[in-house]
């Protein structure tokens, strides 16, 4: 046996240095060496209705890049997987609800930022179990152990403004809702064009969500 494990280093010298390098790096770092990639601000989501980009155009993409230039503390962000139609607004907030207590227990210090754009911030109300939203066949509810653990809630252009809804009041003092003048989604304007416009709020919610880390 010992001359084959001769033969077997010889053979893939770069295999053997591999391994090598990995027992000493377990050795140095210990088991919590992979906690230490986790960012301090994780910005979780739910676009709206077929908007393109990756958070999204109007509203994700935008509050990302500038809560990474104004936090002084590491943020990552996540993208709601969800169709982003009327037809499947549940699946928004399975995975929204499975992503969040999936960090929280691999990262046990990272604090939650939870935004919604439009559809999206009915996913996010369905996920912190809001009225009529709750209720919705298929929809997931943050369980109470996670509750502590969101620092922050952003809703743009939610519909659910419009007919007199609000988040549960535990949520209520950490949660900042944007409504564009003139928009008929949540504010029962006449300016259609008024729903593409909260990249004029992005400064705001990144100031709101600052005061709550």
């Amino acid at each position: 046996m010992g001359d084959r494990k001769v033969v077997l280093f010889k053979k893939w010298p770069m295999a053997s240095a591999f391994a090598v390098l990995l027992i000493a790096a377990s050795a140095v770092l210990g088991p919590h060496a992979a906690a230490q990639s986790c960012a301090a601000v994780d910005l979780v989501v739910a676009r709206g209705t077929q908007e393109p980009g990756y958070l999204g155009t109007f509203v994700g993409d935008p509050l990302y890049d500038a809560m990474r230039r104004a936090l002084p503390m590491s943020v990552r962000a996540y993208s709601v997987n969800y169709p982003a139609n009327l037809t499947d607004m549940s699946a928004g907030s399975a995975d929204l609800v499975a992503h969040v207590a999936y960090q929280a227990a691999v990262c046990p210090d990272q604090q939650f930022i939870l935004t919604g754009y439009s559809l999206g911030a009915g996913v996010v109300h369905g996920a912190l179990g809001t009225g009529i939203v709750a209720g919705l066949p298929g929809v997931v509810r943050l369980p109470g152990h996670l509750v502590d653990r969101v620092a922050a809630i952003l809703l743009f252009g939610d519909p659910l403004r419009l007919i007199g809804w609000s988040v549960p009041d535990r949520y209520a003092d950490r949660t900042a809702e944007f409504c564009a003048a003139g928009d008929p989604v949540c504010g029962g304007g006449a300016d259609p064009a008024a729903h593409a416009r909260y990249g004029d709020f992005v400064g705001a919610a990144v100031g709101f969500s600052a005061a709550h880390l």
